[in-house]
């Protein structure tokens, strides 16, 4: 992680990281609302109830997450885009609203720079190609031999058209020159319901839904998508040590806001989840989500959206991905 964006954070008063009279007359005085674009047991929802519990007490008043789940993140996000700009609605930003959806959606109702204001990276981490303990083919060599074996009827599941893990699978039939079934679903909760259930086979699903579920052995790691293994997974390894070179997706997260968010809100905002990132136990659990890297200016995270929107458009080229829609 960046620790010294931690450590500068760590060190504010509590006078600093309360909401100062300056905003007196800006900063929203209700109930501040992050929305999810995913359903309840997913990664982004977990991140974000983390972060919202520590900023309620930061902000001394409620911060609540709202979850908005549909069209890979999109309708939080084109709800989120058209709400007023004073701070009192935020969207958790993640890969799909923000880099994919726009790569493969021609009619997004917003923009994914021009009508959001960056406030801060939470964190990346990679995918898990997971499976559950009954799977017999449990390597990447041994899944890329059975979907070759059963072309386009091996199954892997995603949080939807356009997501995270609907790219990282097209990604791998491209690099494996194989032919598999993606099965969408409305989030990442239901996907491994069924994944859980035998109902799908495999899933590259996010490292922050994924990890409780093979903590309880409900389900297998096989791989990880970034490339360095995360300290999460010391034990797993990535795609490029299984074969797979320069094989990387990744998933990252960040709190937005609409796109006239005033600047002083945004710092404000950002000051205060750089603090909330440097508390050890909310540290503690994104290392055991295996999010790293997060924390830093505004800048850095808008830089962030930038390169993901021109990597993942030439990926959607070259895998010649399309959604419906």
């Amino acid at each position: 992680m960046q620790r010294r964006h931690f450590i500068q954070a760590a060190s504010l008063t509590p006078a600093v990281l309360g909401v100062p009279s300056l905003f007196a007359q800006s900063w929203p005085s209700g109930p501040i609302r992050i929305v999810v674009g995913f359903p309840p047991g997913g990664g982004a929802d977990a991140l974000a109830r983390v972060v919202a519990q520590k900023l309620g007490v930061v902000w001394n008043q409620p911060v609540v997450v709202e979850n908005k789940a549909g069209a890979s993140g999109t309708l939080a996000a084109e709800y989120v885009a058209q709400q007023p700009s004073d701070g009192s609605t935020l969207l958790l930003t993640t890969i799909n609203s923000h880099a994919l959806a726009p790569a493969v959606f021609p009619k997004l109702r917003y923009h994914a720079e021009r009508d959001f204001v960056p406030v801060a990276l939470l964190g990346l981490t990679p995918n898990l190609l997971i499976a559950s303990p009954s799977q017999g083919a449990k390597t990447v060599k041994d899944i890329v031999a059975l979907c070759k074996a059963q072309p386009g009827r091996v199954t892997f599941g995603s949080a939807g058209p356009g997501t995270a893990q609907h790219f990282a699978l097209e990604l791998f039939k491209l690099r494996a020159r194989i032919d598999a079934l993606h099965v969408p679903y409305k989030g990442s909760g239901p996907l491994l319901t069924d994944l859980i259930g035998g109902q799908i086979q495999y899933s590259f699903e996010t490292m922050a839904a994924a990890t409780p579920h093979v903590n309880s052995g409900r389900v297998i790691a096989i791989a990880q998508t970034r490339g360095k293994r995360v300290k999460a997974y010391p034990n797993v390894p990535t795609m490029q040590e299984q074969g797979f070179d320069k094989f990387e997706t990744m998933n990252w997260y960040g709190i937005s806001g609409p796109g006239k968010l005033p600047a002083t809100i945004a710092r404000k905002m950002n000051q205060d989840i750089n603090a909330v990132l440097a508390m050890a136990d909310v540290q503690e659990k994104f290392d055991t989500f295996g999010v790293e890297d997060g924390g830093g200016s505004t800048e850095k995270f808008a830089q962030l959206v930038q390169t993901e929107l021109t990597k993942w458009a030439k990926v959607a080229k070259e895998a010649k991905v399309t959604v419906n829609g």
